[in-house]
């Protein structure tokens, strides 16, 4: 059985699929590619918001989530630590 994501790698997933569709997504897709409920994907996007990693961008009636220079950055940084404790065996 798979373990279950942490807090952290959660938020990646939604900064790295965000970043993947070109730097901006619905709340739909993110909803089905990062696999989580409307309720808890709006308390990530929320935090995510919040600590300048994502901004929401009304266009037309319809709502997108664009990634910050901030948050490719901890998609960056996110990747290194995770190549070091993969080295060392050390789960995130």
């Amino acid at each position: 059985m798979k373990e279950r994501r942490s807090k952290t790698q959660i938020l990646v997933d939604i900064l790295r699929l965000v970043h993947r569709k070109g730097g901006t997504a619905k709340s739909t897709h993110i909803l089905y590619g990062a696999n989580l409920s409307h309720k808890r994907l709006k308390l990530y996007l929320d935090a995510l918001i919040e600590n300048g990693f994502l901004e929401m961008v009304s266009e037309r009636g319809h709502t997108h989530f664009k990634i910050t220079k901030k948050g490719v950055q901890f998609i960056v940084e996110f990747r290194k630590i995770q190549e070091i404790t993969d080295a060392f065996g050390i789960p995130i």
